[in-house]
């Protein structure tokens, strides 16, 4: 642009010199050589004004993303260290670990039992009952999976655990292995695992209520010991196989392993259902009693096996929308020669049905509030649930008894069991709830113990808990 101005100044003074027979007066050429100067001028001016202006920015060095060279490195360093940490978690066993765990002290008032406590990791001396069950709890659970898909649980809960009820007070409430056998899809699944029957689940993080419907208390399983086959199939999921039930290992003279099984379908987003059985012999707490023949004389039941068979079938569906949930569940079972009333050595059959069902609703992103009713009907030879083969006053389970001692409805009629259950819980933070609840139980028969030797029909009952998970 700096030649090319010149360069036509030139031309111009050249082409007027040229045309003499063409030449106007000195003052005419003189106006036209001004204008030309001026012109020139103010391209003089643009040029400059144009060279004064940053350059345009160059596209970045391919690969770079606009990044400064400094940059660059960083981003190197970083990759390397992230490989480097990636390399130190598989050499030290801590890839796809994950650790959590749950804690919630509780509070109970229990009114036919005079007794208002806390109740925190206590020993197996306090035996299960519905007062007294899976809450009050330290849970700590490990999980493992591998890179061929291998999944691996120890669950250890002290003192309120399934092994602290059936396996001599061990701290492990579940310990398995699940391995995929063709794909992620079809697995064996190994080791103690905790009973799946119903819709509440067994650890206190996983429930509205602090205590359990009825039908999870006397007519569930505890555990499982065995070898089950793990099927998930786009909706369903087909849990079965063998086990022990409620035993890591049965007593000399019982052979065999239950047949249990558990079938979950997920309808859509809100809804679902599942059914769950088991076939086999249980411990029977009857035939390791005692009777009073027709001649007076004291018999035992010892001899004729301490594990008979049983059979147990469950349906449960639930439906989650918005602030409303509602969950429901029908259990049945029965187990021969496993009856409260058994007399001149004929050992007689426990039979029972109970249905169960849970509506809840948020009034509050963070308050929620439950209402459960239950229901169990154990009327059939006095009675007898499963691992209930005596009349239990706490439970209230069992035959009637009057002021006088005698029984209410006869030996051989056992008492219906209703509870009612209502219940808040407030999430105080993403990892903390707080829960309250009343209930009141309920029997057909004075079968609840009262202090100085009174039966009642009713039973009141409040708790508080705080719980905790990670």
């Amino acid at each position: 642009m700096k030649k090319t101005v010149p360069t036509l100044l030139v031309l111009v003074l050249a082409l007027t010199a040229g045309f003499p027979a063409l030449a106007q007066s000195n003052e005419e050429l003189l106006k036209e050589l001004r204008a030309l100067r001026e012109r020139v001028n103010q391209l003089e001016q643009k040029l400059e004004r144009q060279e004064a202006r940053p350059a345009a920015p160059t596209a970045p060095p391919a690969g770079q993303w606009g990044m400064t060279p400094e940059q660059a490195r960083e981003l190197s360093r970083i990759a390397v260290k992230a490989e480097s940490l990636q390399d130190n978690l598989a050499d030290q066993g801590l890839k796809g670990l994950k650790i959590s765990g749950q804690i919630d002290p509780t509070f109970i008032y229990n009114r036919a039992q005079a007794n208002s406590s806390f109740v925190f990791l206590n020993n197996g001396g306090a035996r299960y009952t519905y007062d007294n069950s899976y809450f009050g709890m330290a849970v700590l659970d490990i999980a493992k999976e591998t890179e061929s898909g291998t999944r691996w649980k120890l669950t250890l809960a002290p003192e309120r655990g399934t092994g602290a009820l059936f396996n001599g007070g061990s701290v492990v409430h579940e310990a398995s292995v699940n391995i995929a056998l063709a794909g992620p899809k079809i697995r064996v699944w190994l080791g103690q695992i905790p009973d799946w029957t119903g819709y509440e689940l067994t650890l206190p993080a996983g429930n509205k209520l602090i205590t359990h419907n009825l039908l999870f208390d006397t007519m569930a399983p505890t555990a499982y010991t065995g070898a089950v086959l793990d099927v998930t199939h786009e909706k369903w999921w087909v849990r079965g196989g063998l086990a022990n039930v409620n035993s890591a290992r049965t007593q000399p003279g019982n052979r065999g392993a239950a047949l249990v099984y558990r079938v979950d379908y997920a309808k859509g987003e809100y809804s679902g259902f599942g059914f769950s059985g088991l076939h086999g012999k249980l411990s029977n707490f009857a035939a390791d009693g005692s009777y009073t023949d027709s001649m007076g004389l004291e018999q035992s039941f010892a001899g004729q096996g301490k594990n008979t068979l049983a059979h147990l079938l469950e349906a449960d569906a639930y439906f989650t929308r918005g602030d409303w949930s509602v969950f429901g569940q029908l259990s049945v079972g029965q187990q021969k020669g496993a009856a409260i009333y058994n007399a001149d050595g004929l050992l007689r059959d426990a039979r029972w049905w109970g249905i169960s069902g849970l509506l809840a609703y948020k009034f509050t992103p963070r308050l929620e509030g439950a209402l459960r009713g239950d229901y169990v009907n154990n009327t059939k030879n006095g009675g007898g649930l499963l691992g209930y083969s005596f009349d239990d006053p706490i439970n209230g389970i069992g035959r009637g008894t009057l002021a006088d001692g005698s029984s209410a409805k006869g030996l051989d009629i056992g008492s219906n069991r209703y509870a009612l259950a209502f219940g808040l819980n407030y999430r105080v933070d993403e990892n903390s709830t707080f829960k309250v609840e009343y209930r009141w139980d309920g029997a057909s028969q004075p079968v609840f113990a009262y202090p100085q030797g009174v039966y009642k029909r009713n039973n009141q009952l409040l708790g508080a808990s705080m719980v905790v998970s990670f």
